[in-house]
């Protein structure tokens, strides 16, 4: 009767699977929130060039919806440095998730490696005892022919 191969690190190649799963989830939030703030950006680079066309465009402005303006992009300005920094730090937090799912991946698929290769050396040994068995069963079933 065969007895079917057990990997006896399983446990832990199960825990380097969840980890590995970990880090997709983790990254892809970390994308999502990268995109997403790219986005605001954009957007508020957007409104910017609206803002300071307006601003060039509008000869016959008095004085105080000008000053109002001017305020405007001004805060629009400082919303995009802040907005361009949070851009800069999401990419930073999405490539170090990249490179920590790299790592996990690397790390299950040494353990898979590890498996495959322990299944492969428990295959052949089956087959070889089973080889033995059936050489020894033949060995007794065979009559010497009597002289």
């Amino acid at each position: 009767m065969r007895v079917p191969f057990r990997f006896k690190m399983q446990k832990v190649l199960d825990y380097r699977e969840q980890l590995e799963e970990e880090a997709k989830v983790n990254l892809a939030i970390q994308r999502t929130r990268l995109a997403e703030a790219q986005d605001r950006l954009d957007k508020i680079k957007a409104e910017l060039r609206q803002a300071e066309d307006r601003l060039v465009g509008a000869v016959l402005m008095d004085a105080a919806e000008r000053w109002l303006l001017e305020q405007y992009v001004k805060g629009l300005r400082g919303d995009a440095a802040h907005e361009a920094i949070q851009v800069r730090m999401l990419e930073q937090l999405a490539e170090e998730a990249r490179k920590l799912l790299a790592e996990r991946a690397i790390d299950k698929k040494l353990l898979e490696k590890l498996k495959e290769r322990q299944k492969q050396h428990y295959v052949r040994e089956e087959q070889l005892k089973e080889q033995r068995t059936n050489d020894e069963t033949a060995t007794l079933r065979y009559k010497a022919p009597t002289l």
